[in-house]
């Protein structure tokens, strides 16, 4: 019994629904949805040009809920008429904007490319439009036209994709025209995003902990050996930073020897004594002159400096 009810009750929104389409074909019919309510059944009818469908002064939409309560057994009928905001979106409505341009005399691939460029520019992911009969000759045949991407199969066409179906009486015969849409809006279950990871700040988390440990280690005693070992490390330290400037020092100045004095001394070198020239070659050996102290160095530096002053006044 139960069974017979849902088959019952599919039947009478199907007469519904081929009632109101043939009703209001030129307001533009979308569609409808019938709720149950405890007040009464609730019509809600979708349509291009509502204004059509209410009729001057509610005289449409009165004999429209007149005969759904006297034909069709609908308990408290009340119709609500919703507007189409995206025509071009409807799949029943573009149905039978290509039935309106057969019946002018358009031919089909025509229409149907039209029609596909008008979804298309709405936004639509995908649509497909078939337009089967007599379309070229004595012999029915079937046209199928298509843009974008569109399901066909499984969960996602039953779910997802829109479809809307429409007749068309020609001279040559009655044509169908089956219109298919995939909506902006659909997200696909195979349609996975990777977001990026995000960037943690680790020493903006690591700074309170570092602080909390200062904390409790100031409480420690300072003693006269802990001062004592800070100056030795202190001293030290200066130590090495001037080691450091020496070895920097001497560095400096014996490329300067090298690139600047040494080429011009070479160019008199037969000028002067071997002893001097013992002096301007021992710059070349700089492992040696490295472990030399400044003062040693500067009495090296004197000495190249005075063969240099002896060989300029010598060529003047």
């Amino acid at each position: 019994m139960i069974e017979k009810d849902f088959v019952k009750e599919g039947l009478r929104r199907t007469r519904i629904d081929e009632y109101l389409e043939t009703k209001l074909e030129r307001a533009g019919y979308g569609g409808m949805d019938i709720q149950v309510t405890p007040v009464g059944t609730m019509v809600i009818v979708y349509a291009e040009k509502p204004g059509m469908v209410i009729g001057r002064g509610g005289k449409t939409v009165r004999s429209i809920t007149k005969t759904l309560q006297n034909n069709f057994d609908l308990e408290n009928p009340q119709v609500e008429v919703k507007e189409v905001k995206v025509p071009e979106l409807n799949p029943r409505i573009m149905a039978h904007k290509c039935v309106a341009m057969l019946q002018r005399g358009m031919q089909f691939r025509r229409v149907a490319y039209a029609n596909i460029r008008r979804i298309m520019n709405a936004g639509a992911q995908g649509v497909e439009i078939t337009i089967s009969g007599k379309i070229r000759g004595s012999r029915s045949a079937c046209a199928k036209f298509h843009d974008g991407y569109i399901k066909k199969c499984g969960e996602p066409s039953t779910k997802h994709v829109k479809e809307g179906f429409a007749t068309v009486t020609l001279k040559p015969g009655v044509l169908g025209i089956y219109v298919r849409i995939m909506p902006p809006e659909v997200i696909l279950p195979d349609n996975v995003e990777i977001s990026e990871p995000e960037a943690v700040d680790v020493v903006a988390e690591e700074t309170p902990v570092v602080e909390e440990v200062a904390a409790t280690e100031i409480q420690e005693e300072i003693t006269g050996e802990d001062i004592l070992e800070e100056l030795s490390e202190e001293a030290e330290l200066e130590e090495i930073t001037e080691e450091e400037e020496n070895s920097s020092f001497l560095e400096s100045h014996i490329k300067k020897f090298e690139e600047e004095i040494i080429p011009k001394i070479k160019d008199d070198i037969e000028k002067i004594t071997q002893e001097e020239k013992d002096i301007v070659n021992s710059l070349h050996e700089k492992e040696e002159i490295s472990f030399l102290d400044s003062s040693k160095f500067s009495e090296l530096k004197e000495k190249v400096e005075k063969i240099h002053l002896k060989l300029q006044k010598s060529n003047e």
